[in-house]
């Protein structure tokens, strides 16, 4: 098995076969990941190399760890004290990386479309690990993979995602890819914080969080990514919480087996009560495990395909 594309930049466009693909192949991949002895040979003899240009803790070390689980060379650029922090462009960067022999780049860049500029300029493959408020796919990915294994299929499947849908690349990919698969997506959140053109990508739009998990099989939080926000979005955080914090009150409109996921880090008390987080109810540390197995799947199956044959 592979994947037709060189590279994974994103969920939208990707077609159920090759989601339906990755997901099967993570589902091999976590059983190494949970065998006593972590280790195999799919991808010995190959190179990944983790290009950061944003701070990451699950992200970067879930695919360095992937990487050798399945027996690769890997390597970390700390772009503070890389070229880059000369005035290296990103293009020159991964060809620089690129004449090392590396075989796959993961990168994570604050612009949007920046991993789609360097796939363009070199023959490694390329992953998304998150562009600007473009697109996350291998959380996304991880995300389904979880709901897959708890619900048994994502057709059909009612998934809430509430909070800072405007900057979130991890709502995006969701939304691409949950819908390909046959799921029902609705977003809640200040109206600030709620992208325009969102219903055109096949969500449902809910500006009360009550409407939103009323009946639903999962229940998604996000974090408020301040950092990308302008002054004047949110009056208060304690006002956000008030009006759009997941708490024990409104789980109770959900199903009574809804899943309760966050892609991380979480803001206790303020996307989500504390007390769901830690509840029987939470998924978050288990998507953190089945991420390493999705990216463990995506560097298997990019690597198994004859780069040559399509360039």
């Amino acid at each position: 098995m592979a994947l037709k594309q060189k590279d994974l930049l994103g969920l939208r466009g990707l077609t159920r076969e090759e989601i339906e693909e990755i997901l099967a192949t993570a589902e091999e991949m976590k059983s190494i990941l949970l065998s006593k002895v972590k280790k195999s040979s799919h991808l010995q003899g190959k190179s990944v190399v983790t290009l950061f240009y944003e701070n990451s803790t699950r992200t970067r070390f879930s695919f360095e760890f992937a990487a050798k689980y399945l027996g690769a060379h890997t390597a970390s650029v700390a772009v503070s004290s890389s070229s880059v922090a000369k005035g290296e462009s990103l293009i020159d960067t991964g060809k620089t990386i690129q004449s090392m022999g590396v075989d796959v780049i993961v990168i994570r860049h604050p612009m949007s479309g920046a991993p789609h500029l360097l796939a363009k300029h070199v023959s490694a493959s390329v992953i998304n690990a998150g562009d600007g408020i473009n697109e996350h796919p291998t959380q996304a990915l991880l995300d389904m993979f979880t709901m897959k294994q708890k619900k048994g299929a994502l057709d059909g499947l009612k998934v809430a995602i509430i909070g800072d849908i405007l900057h979130s690349r991890v709502a995006r990919s969701n939304i691409w890819g949950l819908t390909t698969m046959g799921a029902e997506v609705r977003v809640a959140g200040p109206p600030t914080l709620m992208p325009p053109d969102i219903e055109k990508m096949g969500a449902k739009v809910f500006f009360k969080v009550e409407e939103a998990v009323r009946g639903a099989d999962v229940v998604m939080g996000l974090r408020l990514q301040r950092e990308r926000q302008q002054k004047g979005l949110l009056p208060s955080l304690r006002e956000y919480t008030r009006l759009f914090g997941i708490t024990e009150e409104r789980i109770r409109l959900a199903k009574k087996d809804a899943l309760i996921m966050h892609p991380g880090p979480v803001n206790r008390g303020v996307e989500i009560s504390s007390n769901l987080v830690d509840g029987a109810q939470s998924v978050i540390n288990e998507q953190v495990t089945n991420g390493v197995a999705i990216r463990m799947a995506l560097l298997y199956l990019l690597t198994r395909r004859n780069h040559d044959a399509v360039r």
